[in-house]
């Protein structure tokens, strides 16, 4: 069974994370869902452009920790998404958490309604927002985002268009959408692609510069004894050994 459901509608594909029961977090069968779903999309000429949104109250938890994707399996997917030849818009009505905020960043467009929650929670459980920041960095003011990062506190839309995770906010995310999806319905396919080109060039080199030293880092950062703790922390709900 699929965890990305789809739907068309005039050109433009969206892909919803449907694993409601574990609030969209990021295992290895979703990850594999949903870059097979996007490799279709990026195949399919009668798609001009990509919606991924959610079910359910989140949009993602990030990453699944009882079933985590591999650091790589996780820097290929948010490649895929930079480099697919459509625009990507993440369409958000609910929470995000860790590593969906790096889906968010990966995407081209991104828009959320005003109820959202955003949380870097790594640092809660021992680890480092390490891979999501490939297409993070590039696309954020790093200022305003240290604290964030450092913190683990949550923040709304408002401040999350400040920091340039999102484009927009509104009550009704639809009708934030609207004008967004009329205009890339209007506009060319071939013009499409190589104006994202452009955008991304710059996102692409931090990939190339950074994915295997920040994979190696996850990774390093997934295995030690900080990270066990705050993951069984976090599973029986309790606060980590080096709370004060």
């Amino acid at each position: 069974m699929t965890l990305i459901s789809r739907t068309c509608a005039r050109a433009v594909q969206t892909l919803s994370l449907d694993a409601t029961d574990t609030r969209n977090a990021l295992s290895a069968a979703l990850v594999s869902d949903l870059a097979d779903a996007l490799t279709d999309c990026g195949k399919d000429p009668d798609v001009r452009a990509v919606v991924l949104t959610h079910t359910g109250t989140t949009f993602s938890a990030g990453a699944d920790l009882r079933d985590p994707p591999s650091p790589d399996a996780l820097v290929g997917l948010l490649r895929q998404i930079v480099e697919l030849p459509k625009p990507v818009i993440a369409r958000v009505t609910g929470h995000v958490r860790a590593g969906g905020l790096g889906l968010l960043a990966a995407c081209d467009i991104t828009a959320a309604s005003t109820t959202a929650t955003f949380a870097f929670t790594e640092v809660r459980i021992g680890v480092a927002p390490a891979v999501i920041s490939l297409p993070l960095l590039p696309r954020t003011d790093p200022r305003a985002l240290a604290r964030y990062y450092l913190t683990g506190e949550r923040f709304d839309p408002s401040e999350a268009v400040r920091l340039g995770l999102l484009t927009t906010t509104a009550d009704d995310v639809d009708d934030a959408l609207t004008p967004i999806l009329d205009g890339l319905r209007r506009s060319s396919p071939q013009a499409l692609t190589e104006t994202k080109r452009l955008l991304t060039a710059r996102v692409l080199e931090t990939f190339d510069r950074d994915a295997a030293d920040l994979t190696a880092l996850s990774a390093r950062l997934f295995a030690s004894p900080q990270a066990r703790e705050g993951m069984t922390a976090f599973l029986e709900r309790r606060d980590a050994a080096w709370v004060v």
